[in-house]
């Protein structure tokens, strides 16, 4: 019987010691030191022999590299263990994970391994949690990097999670802090404790709103943005593009306090472990030493060791409940597929709107006046064509006339010039106004031109620019102003000997309204 008391207590402690170094590979893998954790069970294999948990644990410190040399070191040891091990399901739904992640391009045979593996899964297992975490291995994402952007997916999945299913904030930070001080060494738990924590504190109510909706709200800012661009391209162009910019960098500013508090439980919660970590090590020692003690004794009592041990067992787990098994994190929910398929219906509602709006042009109709304010007209295309420049495929009607008084020497100076074209300018652009582009520019055989610049609004809102310049033949002082818009381009040329800036544009303005009209629906 004693010897058999002696057995037990020696065969528990070696598993209690190898549980430890279990969870010190994990709780390194977890913080971010996977080459200290393949060195401890490494180590731990060749003084303890071997066993199945620690080629899971090497496996996992070597998958957490990210790193295809490192992928093919886990699955050599998966097969080692594997071999040592075949029916282990925890090896095996490890390499079935790796397998099924794996490229199937790239890995074809180590992929093609992952539905073999889990079948053997479902024959030895079928219930099993590790079977359903491998089979959702394809469709959820990594928890492996610590700070990658599936381990912010991870956090945020998690905490959103615990306050929709616990009546009150603070209720689910604190089932999360029983649950991490359950299984101090799961950095997932610790991470979930130190976010709930986090986000349940006084003033916290618009960052849990963010975390628990932030695909509302994401799409709520789309929308508004979405309108404020709508209403530039159609109704209301004045509206600089910017601001639709600005609204939605200022509407997702929120985001950055939430990263930033998501961040920094993520640290606490890195810091948690690693202490966990050295206070593990400092106890595996006077363990090991007790146990040694309790091999050695010669009155122990195999009774009385069975019921120390269930009082040790009920020390540790008092009232408390024990860790949940976490779910894995698909790597789209379904609302977020609806959110996302919303998303796009709005991206293609505003392209199309703009693509219309670019499409569409004003419609005017030229009215050509023989006799303009007392002044005779004369028709100047065969002379003189201004829209050389403009293809006919663009152009729908013109007119280029000279008005003067009809008793006017031949050699007299016009006192106006007016060149008006309709068409399908919807490429118009106001830099297509200022750069000259639209009609010759006044050269020094022309005059000497004195100034320009870029007018207030032309006839019926178009772009407008003007120069003030002497015409060389006569010493007439003279103004020209040229306009455009998505249906329109014109020039009007005229006598201007003492007018400031606002009665050139005025003059400019009226006159390209005499001859443009709005045409009728």
């Amino acid at each position: 019987m004693r010897e058999t008391a002696r057995d037990d207590v020696r065969n528990g402690t070696r598993e209690d010691v190898r549980d430890d170094v279990r969870g010190q590979i994990d709780a390194l893998v977890a913080v971010g030191r996977p080459a200290e954790a393949r060195a401890a069970a490494r180590t731990a294999l060749a003084d303890d022999g071997p066993e199945a948990g620690l080629f899971l644990a090497l496996a996992r410190a070597h998958l957490a590299e990210d790193d295809d040399d490192h992928d093919d070191a886990a699955e050599r040891v998966f097969r080692e263990g594997l071999d040592a091990f075949p029916d282990d399901i925890g090896l095996l739904a490890g390499y079935a994970e790796l397998c099924t992640h794996s490229d199937s391009m790239d890995r074809p045979g180590r992929h093609a391994r992952g539905p073999v593996l889990l079948a053997r899964l479902r024959e030895i297992a079928p219930e099993s949690a590790e079977l359903k975490r491998a089979e959702s291995a394809g469709s959820s994402v990594s928890t492996n990097a610590r700070n990658s952007a599936s381990v912010n997916r991870v956090q945020s999945f998690d905490a959103a999670r615990a306050f929709a299913e616990a009546p009150t904030p603070r209720a689910a930070a604190d089932h999360a802090a029983q649950w991490a001080a359950a299984a101090p060494r799961d950095l997932r738990l610790a991470v979930l404790a130190e976010t709930t924590a986090a986000l349940a504190a006084t003033g916290r109510t618009w960052l849990r709103l963010l975390l628990c909706r932030g695909v509302e709200y994401r799409f709520v800012t789309g929308v508004v943005v979405a309108v404020l661009i709508v209403l530039r391209i159609t109704v209301l162009p004045a509206i600089p593009y910017g601001m639709a910019a600005g609204v939605g960098l200022l509407l997702g500013l929120p985001f950055l306090g939430l990263r930033r508090l998501l961040r920094a439980a993520r640290e606490r919660a890195a810091d948690r472990i690693a202490a966990s970590v050295s206070a593990s090590v400092s106890e595996a020692a006077p363990r090991a030493e007790a146990g040694d003690g309790a091999e050695a004794s010669d009155g122990a009592d195999a009774g009385g060791d069975a019921e120390a041990r269930g009082d040790a067992e009920a020390a540790v787990g008092g009232d408390r409940p024990g860790a949940p098994e976490l779910p894995p994190v698909p790597r789209l929910t379904r609302r977020e597929y609806a959110f996302a398929g919303a998303g796009l219906a709005l991206l293609f509602a505003v392209g199309g709107t703009a693509y219309a709006a670019s499409l569409e042009y004003p419609r005017y109709d030229i009215v050509a006046h023989d006799t303009f304010r007392g002044l005779q007209g004369f028709e100047l295309r065969e002379e003189f064509d201004p829209f050389r420049a403009v293809s006919d495929g663009e152009l729908n009607d013109s007119t280029a006339r000279v008005y003067a008084a009809a008793d006017a020497a031949p050699d007299a100076a016009a006192e106006y010039l007016v060149a008006v074209t309709t068409g399908d300018f919807h490429e118009m652009r106001e830099s297509f106004v200022d750069d000259d582009g639209l009609f010759p520019a006044v050269t020094d055989q022309d005059g000497v031109v004195h100034e320009s610049w870029q007018a207030e609004t032309g006839p019926h809102g178009a772009w407008m620019r003007c120069l003030r310049y002497t015409e060389a033949g006569t010493g007439t002082p003279r103004a020209t102003c040229v306009w455009g818009d998505k249906g329109s381009i014109g020039m009007v040329l005229f006598t201007a000997a003492d007018k400031n800036h606002e009665a050139v544009e005025e003059t400019a303005r009226s006159v390209g309204t005499a001859f443009l009209r709005p045409a009728a629906d």
